[in-house]
């Protein structure tokens, strides 16, 4: 029988992000961590709440399976032990403030970005990209919302791609450098290069020093939309969560510029949230659009039959995608120089 239930569940989405993110400023998780069990009462002296919206708040958590009973009071979950405690290498909270304090409230006007097809959370009259922004604050949240959900997806990556016969990756676009920490971490004949604007290699150079593997990483300044070409003397090049951002025509030409970058035998990664080829999900890589439709001025997701497309197009052959589950990408499209 039809109810209306499912109906319900998309009208109230907005309760379970509220609190979700309403507990990672609490830092809730971190303060359980290590199995630590918090009561009720012991809410006022940890976290400052009275007992009402402490006993809400714990129940609403745990119902969302981010706290589990224990006893009288209540512990994380394996998933909140494992991804929202700060510090553990796959913490997740800095993408659950972006999104609060970032795209949240611009997304209650997306029937004005439906309507206008322009950006919400930057001004293209005054910006000259969603990139750049004069709250350093701001940026470095979202860089590290990009490095929360970059990290692990470089996990699931290098799970269900063998690079262990490359030995040269550039990062295209690298933000942080979570791929290359994580990939060098796994492959260990790995060297890789992030090319990315001068403040975000700024960044990237501390993540990695922070990681010990500064004699392998190195950091490129440039702009790979507006330099003719990219960095020569590597044999792959990564394309990760890049693509979403731009137009067709965009992403058509900066795939023939990996295309020239590239030796002959190089490999082409792109990783993204892939819709179906039919256009009716999966609903990630289609709601992925639509916060491009508000966060950038000509992004959306693409499906692999269309990336496979551009690249053939480009030149690239042996074009192949492989599927895997990760927070940034749902599987990577693959493509080699002849």
């Amino acid at each position: 029988m039809v109810t209306p239930t499912p109906l319900m569940d998309l009208v109230t989405g907005f309760w379970s992000f509220k609190t979700f993110a309403a507990a990672v400023e609490l830092d809730l998780f971190s303060k359980l961590a290590g199995g630590r069990t918090l009561t009720v009462a012991d809410a006022e002296r940890e976290l400052g709440l009275p007992e009402r919206p402490a006993d809400l708040l714990f129940t609403a958590c745990a119902s969302l399976g981010l706290l589990e009973r224990a006893g009288e009071g209540y512990r994380n979950s394996p998933l909140a032990e494992e991804f929202l405690v700060r510090g553990r290498p796959y913490y997740f909270g800095g993408q659950v403030s972006y999104c609060d304090q970032r795209t949240y409230l611009p997304w209650h006007r997306v029937g004005e970005a439906l309507r206008a097809d322009k950006p919400l959370t930057w001004d293209p009259a005054s910006q000259e990209s969603m990139f750049t922004t004069a709250d350093p604050a701001l940026l470095g949240t979202f860089w590290e919302a990009m490095h929360s959900t970059s990290i692990f997806t470089a996990r699931a990556l290098g799970e269900a791609v063998d690079l262990g016969a490359c030995r040269r990756l550039l990062d295209v676009g690298g933000g942080s450098g979570a791929y290359p920490i994580e990939l060098c971490g796994r492959f260990p004949a790995l060297t890789a290069t992030v090319l990315d604007l001068p403040h975000v290699c700024e960044l990237a150079a501390g993540k990695i020093a922070a990681a010990g593997l500064t004699d392998r990483i190195t950091t490129a300044p440039g702009d790979f939309l507006r330099d003719t070409a990219l960095p020569g003397g590597h044999d792959v090049l990564l394309l990760s969560m890049i693509l979403h951002d731009w137009d067709a025509a965009t992403n058509r030409k900066l795939l023939v510029k990996a295309y020239a970058a590239l030796p002959a035998g190089g490999l082409v990664i792109i990783s993204e949230l892939l819709l179906d080829a039919d256009r009716t999900g999966p609903a990630p890589a289609a709601l992925m659009g639509m916060n491009m439709l508000v966060e950038t001025e000509g992004g959306r997701n693409y499906s692999d039959a269309e990336y496979a497309e551009w690249l053939a197009g480009a030149g690239f052959a042996d074009i192949r995608t492989v599927r895997f589950d990760a927070p940034g990408a749902n599987g990577v499209v693959l493509g080699r120089k002849p």
